[in-house]
């Protein structure tokens, strides 16, 4: 039996970005390094001016290239948070049309952070554990100022996950906590909650000091499961 495979003939702008795209994985390009102009690649490739700005275009929407007005196109050096930030609307946008999704999300944060917390006290050294209580500071100095507080709050939470000195834990925490955000609003501020999420955070830090574990990863899903009720998606869509 003949199996039918029929070409399909690409965009030229496809094409135009495969090659692109190549010049960048095959090493021919580096981060930092200038792309080559409109009109060399015009020249190169044979094609228009729309199909190498489309090209382009593709290429930044992946985070491969930066486009500045009037300048040559450079090459990026990609990342695990640049990388995140690729799908930071998309994933808001799902948070925002899904219940289901935001609650999954709260319960991945739980998990993830329950072993950042974990490694966070098997490895902080005593600069880590008083960059922790610095930002306790800080946070303690903005009570009131819900932005601000809660600024904080993501800043302590990614601290810790930088203590595993892995640059992926970083990136997750920092993209998780961007998207909760938009659904942390000033419930966090009344009824005195901001002395539960201050004293909670001491005691993590405490725990982490003593470089225990297990009473670290309780003294954090002590502090989450009680916080995951202050996001929803009705406050998201008054933020």
């Amino acid at each position: 039996m003949t199996v039918s495979e029929p070409i399909v003939r690409r965009k030229l702008s496809d094409e135009v970005f495969a090659r692109l795209k190549r010049l960048i994985t095959s090493g021919e390009l580096n981060p930092g390094d200038e792309m080559p102009s409109e009109r060399e690649l015009m020249d190169r490739f044979g094609v228009g001016r729309p199909a190498i700005r489309e090209a382009m275009q593709a290429l930044s929407n992946m985070g491969l290239v930066a486009i500045s007005h009037g300048e040559r196109a450079k090459v990026l050096q990609l990342s695990a948070r640049s990388i995140f930030r690729q799908v930071d609307t998309a994933a808001k946008i799902m948070l925002s049309t899904s219940t289901d999704s935001l609650e999954n999300l709260k319960s991945a944060r739980i998990f993830f952070e329950r072993g950042m917390v974990r490694e966070a006290a098997a490895k902080a050294s005593d600069e880590e554990i008083d960059r922790l209580k610095d930002i306790l500071a800080e946070q303690r100095s903005q009570r009131g100022n819900a932005e601000a507080f809660i600024t904080a709050d993501m800043k302590f939470h990614n601290a810790i996950a930088a203590i595993s000195g892995n640059p992926i834990y970083a990136a997750v925490s920092e993209a998780m906590l961007g998207w909760l955000k938009e659904y942390h609003t000033e419930m966090l501020i009344w009824s005195g909650k901001e002395k539960f999420t201050l004293d909670e955070h001491e005691e993590i830090i405490d725990q982490i000091a003593a470089h225990d574990p297990e009473k670290a990863e309780a003294a954090m899903i002590k502090h989450l499961e009680r916080s995951r009720s202050l996001y929803s998606l009705s406050a998201g869509n008054h933020a």
